[in-house]
């Protein structure tokens, strides 16, 4: 036990001289917080906690799940009920601007087009673009089940059809517009259903070759307006060979279109239930890679430090790739605010909560880069 406890102390002692050599630099980019756009009525509440909590921690990105909650104008018809005017998002802009921090906008593309019996906005509207039409969505959210015979998890639009591009492309362009944003989040997770047999246009091709080209496509339309795209990581991992699984990884082959990316394509990898060290796996392959938690502290703490000695350890070329951190947040706003200020708690969670996970890993990047800048 003894000998345990001293290679404990020493492992300690190199984690430390590691980051006591790092110095804050422009390479690292990302110190991120992900989370839906409020409703209209929380737009106050929301930029009250970008002016007290964002900007104290010295938090520099935030990634808005807008989707189908903004009134747009170019398509007022795949507007979802609540949706923010172009006023409330402006003010979440400012108090943005005023803190330094910059807002990358998500619509979830591919993929995420429904939600247990609930179809997103583009199939409600436009059906023709679904991948799989002959599945049928389960009459309430309560009958639906996991798993299923027809595999049904989300909905994704077929990236073959000629008409979807247009579409998505004038979201894009216009909640860009709204936000001023360098960068989009086109989503692209948890993408089970690509290539499918029965599909007219995309059947019996190669899933890692269909999904890469999506992405080239989105990538290609942001980078002529010199804005650039990212996506979430997980379909870019062999959820079999690595044991990750089926959701934080792929088991639909898609994992090899790592290889058919463009570079400069930044990979948000979110890894929650443990240190998968798969933000290494990203940066050997070229990509830029922001390394993405939830709500489990002592994981998210981790994975701070692995940012940090990666950073302090890796060659020039390898150190501009660890591009950050960021915490994600998947419920509403508002229900993770009532968390935050304490006005309700979760016993069954404990520690393990998104904003016990916020404040802890936030400190602990902080208090990181208070050391290093002190030696």
């Amino acid at each position: 036990m003894k000998k345990f406890y001293c290679l404990l102390a020493f492992l300690c002692f190199l984690t430390i001289t590691a980051f006591a050599q790092q110095k804050p630099d422009s390479g690292y980019q990302v110190k991120g917080f992900i989370i839906a756009v409020p409703r209209p009525d929380g737009v106050e509440e929301f930029v009250k906690f970008i002016n007290e909590e964002l900007a104290p921690r010295k938090i520099n990105t935030l990634v808005l799940r807008v989707d189908f909650n903004y009134k747009y104008k170019s398509h007022s018809e795949l507007r979802d009920t609540l949706a923010l005017t172009k006023s409330d998002c402006k003010k979440i802009l400012e108090a943005c601007k005023n803190n330094g921090i910059s807002i990358v906008p998500q619509v979830n593309l591919l993929g995420h087009q429904s939600w247990a019996a609930k179809t997103g906005m583009l199939l409600k509207v436009y059906p023709e673009f679904d991948e799989t039409p002959w599945v049928k969505m389960p009459a309430t959210a309560a009958e639906y089940k996991w798993p299923n015979a027809d595999n049904l998890y989300c909905r994704s639009y077929c990236p073959q059809h000629p008409g979807v591009h247009k579409i998505v492309f004038d979201l894009m362009d216009e909640i860009m517009d709204v936000f001023e944003a360098k960068a989009f989040h086109a989503g692209m997770d948890e993408v089970f259903y690509l290539g499918e047999d029965k599909c007219p246009r995309c059947g019996g091709r190669d899933k890692a070759v269909l999904f890469a080209n999506e992405v080239q496509t989105i990538r290609d339309h942001l980078a002529e307006k010199g804005k650039e795209l990212w996506i979430w990581g997980d379909r870019l991992i062999d959820g079999r060979a690595t044991g990750i699984g089926m959701w934080a990884g792929s088991y639909n082959d898609t994992y090899r279109a790592v290889d058919l990316i463009p570079r400069d394509v930044v990979i948000c990898d979110w890894q929650y239930d443990q240190d998968n060290q798969t933000a290494v796996y990203f940066a050997l392959k070229g990509l830029r890679v922001v390394t993405c938690t939830w709500n489990r502290p002592q994981v998210a703490m981790n994975q701070v430090e692995d940012l940090y000695r990666s950073r302090a350890i890796s060659g020039k070329e390898m150190r501009s790739r660890f591009y950050g951190i960021a915490e994600t947040i998947w419920s509403p706003p508002a229900r993770f605010f009532d968390g935050y200020y304490g006005r309700t708690t979760d016993a069954k969670a404990g520690d393990n909560t998104p904003w016990n996970t916020f404040r802890m890993m936030f400190d602990k990047a902080n208090q990181i880069e208070q050391t290093a800048t002190a030696r």
